[in-house]
């Protein structure tokens, strides 16, 4: 396919954020534009590319991925290139500053060539805060390209709010946990206590990169000509209304693009045998993402409450930060399981166990990118937020009724393994588990068809094509 049928072939520029949350469905999108017969420059750090983007030969000509390399910048961990490489989560605001001042660099290069190099959009994460302001320099629009939700987006308000501005500012811990009055229907979308109390210093505070979080999303959504999400009106429909009313500009659902599953599966062979043998959707797969460092003791908790549920599971398993010299799992654990549950290491291919038939529940931290391949495949989902906007998707699934949240104490956030439990077992046993899945299996048609995914993707590439052309006209 060449181009849309509207303005002819584009050149697209992606700045993604270095968490493989980030970048990984930022390439998933760059692959779908490509399809679509438009140019992608997808901006990346040469140690990201090799674990991370793999482009597939017929789309070689048409993706060029921008190897960065970032600057030395002190207390940076050396070849630390995104999130999950830094031993702890205050290390973030130096890791910010190395992507500022290296992607903001090769930017502004870029958009000085002329001819066919020329972007005619660039696409930027919410921490490439300073990419609207550098593409408008050069006459170029910028879309803010959000993998959150439009619930979680519009929650924190319009970037005057996001600022620490006007009526609906959050300017303490508690001004986190009330529905803004800003929304016109009910609904529990807020913050518990003990999440607010976390979020507010990281998110809100200026930090060692110069700026906060809050800010790189206002001058992401102040400066840019439109915004895209990665969402569908299927399932957020009020959301999405409400967000363009907030943000005063175009706002558009780009679909949830959920990734096929990977064909490599190296190592986990057997894994994929005993999934084999297991009963059709009675296999819990428990995953809580790239970003999430367990504690020693939320890990023992979470290790007791599969023993005990019962039920069959595989754990994408990564050892606690703070788990001394063993791998912090409950003594015993591993000869008590055998044969009911598998623990698994390193790399694993969450999207390929999500697909197969015997997975029917996904124990996860409620990010955005698990829940969109969650839904894509069909499975029950039971959510333990533990950081970011997660406490924000975990309300809003659970009161669309397509999941559980674990429940937690409400002052400091602990949960027992019996709560592990009781949740797995309303979602994987009984009547109400036959609801849910049927819930999960209906969505599945919307967040997993790629006609869907990929109309929605047009449609976008439409919109900008058309901005293009007004531009020249």
């Amino acid at each position: 396919m060449d181009g849309d049928g509207v303005g002819g072939s584009m050149h697209v520029v992606m700045l993604p954020w270095l968490a493989f949350g980030h970048i990984l469905p930022f390439a998933e999108f760059a692959k779908r534009v490509a399809r679509q017969g438009h140019r992608v420059t997808l901006f990346s750090t040469p140690r990201n590319t090799r674990r991370l983007i793999d482009v597939p030969p017929s789309l070689a000509g048409r993706i060029r991925v921008v190897d960065i390399l970032l600057p030395r910048v002190e207390h940076l961990p050396e070849h630390s290139e995104a999130t999950i490489d830094l031993p702890s989560n205050d290390l973030r605001p130096y890791l910010r500053r190395a992507y500022d001042e290296a992607f903001s660099r090769e930017l502004s290069r870029l958009l000085q060539e002329t001819g066919p190099s020329r972007p005619d959009w660039v696409l930027a994460d919410y921490a490439a805060y300073w990419a609207p302001a550098a593409a408008a320099r050069h006459g170029v629009p910028c879309a803010f390209l959000s993998l959150f939700g439009a619930a979680a987006l519009c929650f924190f308000g319009p970037a005057e709010t996001l600022q620490g501005r006007g009526p609906y500012a959050k300017t303490e811990p508690a001004h986190l946990t009330a529905v803004p009055e800003y929304v016109p229907f009910p609904t529990t979308v807020a913050f518990r206590g003990y999440e607010a109390r976390e979020l507010f210093k990281p998110s809100l505070i200026p930090d060692e990169s110069g700026v906060s979080e809050s800010y790189r999303f206002s001058q992401s959504i102040e400066g840019c000509q439109l915004v895209a999400v990665r969402s569908n009106q299927e399932f957020e429909p009020e959301w999405l209304e409400l967000l363009g009313e907030l943000y005063q500009k175009p706002v558009i659902p780009i679909g949830m693009f959920p990734p096929p599953p990977p064909q490599d599966v190296a190592g986990h062979e057997e894994t994929l045998r005993w999934l084999d043998r297991q009963e059709p959707n009675s296999v819990v797969y428990a995953a809580f993402g790239s970003e999430v460092k367990l504690t020693a003791e939320q890990l023992q908790r979470i290790a007791l409450g599969l023993e005990v549920s019962e039920l069959p599971f595989i754990w994408a398993f990564r050892a606690p930060p703070d788990a001394g010299d063993g791998d912090g799992l409950p003594g015993g654990f591993k000869e008590r399981v055998n044969g009911r549950g598998v623990v698994c290491r390193g790399w694993v291919p969450q999207v390929k166990f999500l697909a197969h038939a015997s997975v029917g529940g996904f124990l996860t931290h409620a990010g955005w990118n698990s829940i969109a391949e969650g839904l894509a495949n069909g499975v029950r989902l039971v959510l333990l937020p533990l950081m970011f906007e997660q406490g924000l998707n975990a309300r809003q699934l659970a009161e669309k009724k397509v999941a559980v949240e674990v429940a937690r104490d409400e002052d400091d956030g602990s949960f027992a393994a019996n709560d592990i439990v009781d949740a797995l077992r309303r979602v994987m046993v009984g009547e109400e588990g036959d609801e849910f899945g049927v819930k999960v299996k209906e969505l599945a048609k919307v967040f997993g068809d790629d006609e869907v995914n990929d109309r929605y993707v047009r449609d976008f590439l439409k919109c900008l094509s058309e901005y293009k052309m007004q531009r020249q006209g």
